[in-house]
């Protein structure tokens, strides 16, 4: 179900602040986003999916992913940001974490996209960002999607002979063979082969 208020009543957002609701909350350009939060199995995917990144992907290279970070465009903050589910950054990226939030763009944001949310209405403000890479997974059927930014649109890639998916800026390759698994590897490496989450 979806709601619009024209204004909040300062007794709601009192509310969700002292209960903790406003976490998820994005600001698009000037109008709140009241997000619920995500529920058991899209934690448990967010989950596996940046402690294998951290340890496979951003370790190796010197790199970072964070989780539910603020991303604002420059001179957004606080009126205009995101909060995609994981976001990667290479080393030349550094220096747009603010601490609060990111501005400007990662290499590549995550979305873990559950029935009903607003996943795809995001990706026109990463191409403004400059985000070069976005990775969609059904939160259900772990089916990933790669969309790669080629002049001021994002463009969907298709997956090899093999089904994987190749992430061009990391390496990073995905495929879904079993409704509700995710499988990843690096660059073709089956040493580095894991399916998520984990049973």
């Amino acid at each position: 179900m979806k709601a619009v208020m024209p204004v909040v009543p300062p007794e709601i957002l009192a509310w969700r602040k002292r209960t903790g609701a406003e976490r998820w909350d994005e600001m698009w350009e000037g109008v709140l986003h009241m997000v619920p939060s995500p529920n058991r199995a899209h934690q448990d995917l967010e989950w596996a999916l940046e402690t294998y990144l951290r340890l496979r992907w951003a370790r190796p290279r010197g790199a970072r992913v964070y989780h539910n970070i603020n991303l604002a465009p420059p001179g957004g903050w606080p009126n205009n940001y995101r909060i995609p589910d994981l976001v990667l950054l290479t080393p030349e990226r550094f220096g747009i974490d603010r601490n609060e939030y990111f501005e400007g763009a990662p290499e590549v944001v995550v979305e873990i996209r559950s029935p009903g949310d607003e996943t795809y209405e995001k990706l026109d403000f990463y191409a403004q960002l400059g985000v070069p890479e976005v990775w969609v997974i059904d939160r259900d059927s772990k089916q990933p999607e790669i969309y790669v930014l080629r002049e001021g649109r994002y463009e969907q890639k298709a997956a090899d002979a093999d089904g994987w998916l190749r992430s061009p800026h990391t390496g990073v390759e995905l495929r879904s063979d079993k409704p509700g698994v995710l499988t990843l590897r690096l660059a073709g490496d089956d040493t580095t082969r894991e399916d998520l989450p984990e049973a």
